[in-house]
């Protein structure tokens, strides 16, 4: 084992982890989650056409792989004339699919609030969208939280598919550095157990927000 090789390589990994992993699964996770919201209002509704518009949104999302739609969108729309450099592509493709998967999370947890809660809502004079802002959501909030973070912890190991795209983040760095020494094996374990840290760090993170909310349940 080059140990020299290790601690050469394990602070540029680091680095492009924080600076370019960590912000780009954080910003689609955001931006995601807004458009899940939206989407899963669209699957609530009474309406066919908006119900219909979130269940094919969520029909394509989930029914195609990431790899192919981040490929769609960077290299594909510029035959069309749209062209979107690297670091953005990765953020609409990885937002795109959060929406789709996040948005089913959010209305499974919508649907677990008891009806009551709208009713009570009602009667004391609250309109339908200030009952689902003030009474619905918030605890609809705490049922999601789980499956959510995990989504997030997921997305973080997705990014690296960014590479794909030449987008420097932990495992474009892990392959730039591998192709040099040609030491594949011993940068690619490194670049996991990087991985591995921040999951880890994240899923204790998670269960401390879990233990943190079940006092209000």
């Amino acid at each position: 084992m080059d140990v020299q090789l290790l601690q050469d390589s394990w602070w540029p990994m680091w680095r492009d982890a924080i600076l370019g992993t960590i912000p780009l699964a954080l910003i689609s996770f955001a931006l995601g989650l807004v458009l899940a919201l939206g989407v899963a209002l669209l699957r609530l509704s009474s309406r066919r056409l908006l119900s219909g518009i979130g269940r094919v949104y969520v029909s394509i999302i989930r029914g195609t792989p990431l790899l192919v739609q981040l490929f769609v969108i960077f290299y594909g729309l510029p035959t069309i004339g749209v062209t979107i450099d690297p670091w953005p592509s990765a953020v609409v493709a990885f937002s795109l699919n959060v929406g789709g998967y996040a948005a089913e999370v959010i209305r499974a947890a919508i649907l677990s609030v008891p009806t009551g809660q709208w009713e009570a809502g009602y009667v004391v004079g609250m309109s339908h969208a200030r009952t689902l802002r003030r009474i619905i959501l918030p605890q609809a909030a705490r049922v999601s939280v789980p499956p959510l973070s995990n989504t997030f912890i997921s997305l973080v190991k997705d990014s690296s598919l960014a590479s794909l795209i030449l987008v420097t983040e932990l495992f474009r760095k892990a392959q730039e550095i591998a192709a040099s020494t040609t030491e594949f094996l011993l940068i690619y374990a490194e670049a996991a157990v990087i991985y591995w840290i921040i999951c880890t760090v994240l899923s204790f993170g998670q269960d401390r927000i879990e233990k943190k909310l079940e006092q209000y349940v």
